[in-house]
């Protein structure tokens, strides 16, 4: 087990295809499904091929990816959150999700802040990104909190969905 970073509470460490379970949980939640969309993973297999087309993929080629938030106290899994290189993008971006049971807890700042600064500070990345849909108040929020800015819009290429494009640069528009 790979630990990124530790905070208080939380620790971030890479998934491993023994997070089946779990990811099959976070990404049928309510937050999930409404605010960043129906991935189609259902059953430990599409979890299994999920984790490693996505995350696991993502380690070895980028030496960073979204990656399992635990609370300290018995490891328990509350959600993930990390770094992500799209082809479509100028820029990593960073994500986040916990499952409903966390929210509201200053969990998601605590480990976005913490990734945020891991990004800036070990990562070395210049410019880190988010993307976010305008109806997403609470990550909208969240985002302005750790310090980053809209800068205008994005749309995946063939999407019709217009999303806010935020970044921790100044004046860095598409």
């Amino acid at each position: 087990m790979n630990i990124i970073l530790e905070t208080e509470r939380l620790v971030l460490r890479e998934f491993t295809t023994e997070d089946t379970p779990f990811i099959i949980e976070l990404l049928n939640s309510p937050g999930w499904l409404e605010y960043i969309g129906d991935r189609n993973v259902r059953t430990e297999e599409e979890a299994r091929l999920y984790l490693q087309n996505g995350p696991l993929k993502s380690y070895e080629l980028n030496g960073f990816g979204l990656s399992m938030v635990e609370l300290k106290d018995g490891k328990i899994p509350i959600g993930m959150c990390g770094i992500i290189k799209r082809d479509n993008l100028h820029g990593p971006d960073i994500g986040f999700a916990l499952l409903p049971a966390f929210t509201g807890k200053g969990y998601a700042y605590e480990v976005a802040s913490a990734t945020l600064a891991y990004a800036t500070n070990q990562l070395k990345l210049p410019r880190v990104l988010a993307i976010v849909m305008p109806v997403n108040k609470p990550s909208i929020k969240l985002l302005e909190k750790i310090g980053l800015k809209c800068s205008g819009t994005f749309s995946f290429p063939g999407a019709a969905e217009e999303l806010l494009l935020y970044s921790n640069q100044a004046g860095d528009g598409q």
